[in-house]
């Protein structure tokens, strides 16, 4: 399936009020073009490139698909683990080694069965070629959080520039995980390729904490890009009823959640302060909530006008959320692609510099995003 649709985009500007918070405000408007590459996906969650004609697309029931040359294959890729498709969990991200050229390592991170109908978040790693994976082999595995809650796993993975490999963790739903660094809940963590913990991780050489954690205090990150300029881990994260989140991911940081959140009781009342000496503040923070998932920054000369803007997909609200930032301040917010009524779950930036996108439905769809002329 191939279309090409005329899209609106809606401008806005953030203003810093008196109580804190943040309110938009329309600024302007422009058009650009968005392509659908393919449809057919069942709740596709992650896409990578392997290269400029390959490349591959987790879905969430425990599935790998193969791209080439745009066009999605019939099967699928053997060799994934089982993983625990129960509620938000599944099959998670797909990422390659920052050297796939040399030792062709896929890692993907998914929900992994444990105790009698329960699931933890996972990620391995296993040898891709021709279409296939083998020999997959975990290198961390969350016992701790294993619970039969069914959501909030996190599971977005991303390699540094010194080849260390980030995972995110939801609170699993019991939000006061979040806040024990004993547990990895809640948090970030920081390994080696291999699993090690590197011995510069803020919480080493302290008895019974967890030593994995590189920061803690999240509800449920979803988003997880590269700066490109500093080259530090920024997120995006999942509020309850707002206060859906953008961090850097700094070491040894609490965020706070559930002590300090923007965010509501989904049956009405406050959740906690909305700061708090000792806990970190969001960069921007979305109330009410649009469902940040899926997180790129813009790079390169496709899109001149968002060059350095964060794109990342909301799944509530339905669109491409596009903030630029002056440093770590949020100056302008564009929402792209809501006419299209359309669940976004990841966002990335292809080899050739376009932004390349995944709907999350029973019929999900790769969509390409072209442009403005």
């Amino acid at each position: 399936m191939r279309s090409l649709t005329t899209i609106t985009l809606t401008i806005f500007s953030l203003c810093a009020c008196a109580d804190n918070t943040a309110t938009l405000a329309p600024k302007s408007n422009d058009s650009a073009a968005v392509t659908a590459l393919t449809d057919g996906l069942h709740h596709p969650w992650s896409l990578a490139f392997l290269s400029n004609d390959e490349w591959l697309i987790t879905e969430r029931a425990g599935t790998l698909r193969q791209v080439k040359d745009g066009t999605l294959q019939g099967g699928t890729v053997e060799g994934v683990p089982e993983v625990a498709a129960i509620g938000q969990g599944g099959l998670f991200d797909v990422l390659p080694h920052p050297n796939f050229a040399n030792n062709q390592r896929l890692y993907l991170s998914y929900a992994k069965p444990c105790g009698e109908e329960g699931g933890t978040t996972a990620v391995g790693y296993g040898r891709y070629e021709n279409g296939t994976l083998t020999d997959f082999q975990d290198v961390y595995v969350a016992e701790a959080a294993c619970t039969d809650t069914a959501k909030h796993f996190g599971g977005r993975i991303l390699f540094d520039n010194d080849g260390y490999l980030f995972l995110t963790i939801g609170d699993r739903g019991q939000r006061e995980r979040a806040q024990n660094t004993q547990d990895p809940a809640g948090s970030v963590i920081r390994l080696h390729d291999d699993g090690r913990i590197p011995e510069d991780n803020p919480l080493v050489g302290q008895p019974d904490n967890a030593t994995e954690i590189w920061s803690w205090g999240h509800r449920n990150p979803q988003g997880l890009a590269l700066h490109p300029q500093t080259g530090k881990p920024w997120l995006n994260e999942h509020g309850p009823r707002g206060g859906d989140e953008i961090n850097v991911v700094k070491p040894g940081v609490n965020y706070g959640w559930p002590v300090i959140t923007y965010g509501r009781e989904y049956y009405g009342p406050s959740i906690g302060k909305t700061e708090k000496q000792g806990y970190a503040q969001p960069l921007l923070h979305w109330t009410p909530s649009i469902a940040p998932s899926g997180m790129a920054f813009i790079t390169g000369s496709r899109y001149p006008d968002w060059e350095g803007h964060t794109a990342n997909g909301a799944l509530k609200l339905q669109h491409l959320n596009m903030v630029a930032f002056d440093g770590q301040q949020p100056v302008s917010e564009v929402r792209l692609l809501q006419d299209r009524k359309q669940r976004i779950r990841d966002v990335r930036q292809g080899p050739d510099g376009y932004l390349y996108l995944l709907t999350d439905s029973n019929n999900g769809q790769l969509l390409k995003l072209n442009p403005a002329e």
